[in-house]
């Protein structure tokens, strides 16, 4: 008997590099993938591996309780690594109840059907919550977020992940269920949705469209190569103690600006065009509500614990980026034009 691993928002950006990495490494796993494919779900983020043979799809939401509890009890998850998530700030300020109602209620509905399949039977079992570094509010200069820092959320998503992360520690102390939690920077790399930044002004330098940038564009931020935040779930999920939290940061602190202008760059000269061009394409426009001045993340905890370190730098992480945008077009296309919802329907519904 196999055993049963559910990743829940696994065609999602952070989760298709998850779920590919179990389907590929684990053999001995079934993993079973619940995505509801809303916008930011892909199953074309998944060709390579939807017929591995220790891999199912499941299209669902993780706020439908009846539908989750029967998903436990079908397959008796001994293992869950929750990814599912609103994630855009700019979307969680036009509408924060889809955020609360997802982020909050959606974990206690998959912690509540872990709790009801394995109370008094914790052995082996483990719940895996990812969040993130905003749920610690704002830096100044200086200093850095540690797993100790007091949460302080700014935004409407960032107070659902911190509300989420309360939950799953709650019922670590209330039931005794299993957990570990993660809090990560900003991830980039293949597979993004071009609603975040890096992905976003790829795809505007490629059709020569205004890059917007917020403020003053000096928001700081500590960016992570997607494949290595993939690395770093593994390692906990399978090595990481339970009931403890592990800071994931990619050591790489950009502003907004500088980090902009090294793309333009590198874009420029991929596509063959005089430096500069892309640059021109800057254009400031208003800030957004209750934005952070600048995330940091002290990862020396899952460095000294776990022996997890970014394996490349910022420079050759964004290279390679840019350089799987530009050789997967077609994949762009569809994900801007609305086309790849299309994809469930013609590969799971004939």
């Amino acid at each position: 008997m196999k055993k049963n691993i559910l990743i829940t928002g696994g065609a999602g950006f952070i989760g298709s590099h998850v779920v590919r990495l179990f389907v590929n490494k684990y053999p001995e796993y079934h993993v079973v993938n619940l995505d509801s494919l809303t916008y930011a779900g892909n199953l074309e983020n998944l060709k390579d591996i939807e017929k591995a043979t220790n891999y199912t799809f499941v299209k669902g939401d993780i706020t439908d309780e009846a539908f989750i509890n029967q998903l436990f009890e079908q397959y008796h998850f001994e293992g869950v690594i929750h990814l599912a998530a609103e994630s855009h700030v700019d979307r969680s300020i036009t509408d924060p109840l889809a955020f609360a109602k997802t982020n909050i209620l959606g974990t206690m509905v998959l912690l509540n059907a872990f709790k009801k399949l394995w109370t008094n039977n914790w052995t082996g079992k483990r719940f895996y919550h990812i969040s993130t570094d905003e749920v610690y509010g704002t830096l100044g200069e200086t200093g850095l977020f540690t797993e100790t820092t007091p949460y302080d959320p700014n935004s409407p998503y960032s107070a659902s992940k911190a509300s989420s992360d309360h939950f799953v520690r709650a019922y670590g102390e209330t039931y005794g269920l299993p957990y570990v939690i993660t809090n990560c920077s900003n991830n980039y790399g293949p597979n993004q949705f071009p609603e975040k930044l890096i992905p976003l002004f790829i795809h505007n330098i490629i059709n020569q469209k205004a890059l917007p940038v917020y403020g003053d564009g000096k928001y700081t931020r500590d960016w992570l190569y997607v494949v290595d935040h993939a690395v770093a779930i593994n390692l906990v999920y399978h090595q990481g103690k339970n009931h403890e939290t592990y800071n994931i940061g990619g050591f790489n602190e950009w502003q907004n600006i500088d980090l902009i202008k090294v793309l333009c760059q590198q874009m420029d000269n991929k596509l063959g065009r005089p430096e500069g061009t892309s640059e021109q394409l800057i254009t400031y426009v208003k800030d957004r509500p209750g934005h952070d001045l600048r995330y940091a993340i002290d990862a020396s905890k899952i460095n000294q614990e776990l022996g997890w370190k970014p394996s490349v730098s910022f420079e050759e992480g964004l290279s390679k980026t840019i350089d799987w945008y530009l050789s997967n077009t077609e994949w762009l296309a569809h994900v801007t034009s609305g086309t790849y919802q299309e994809y469930y329907q013609k590969q799971y519904k004939q």
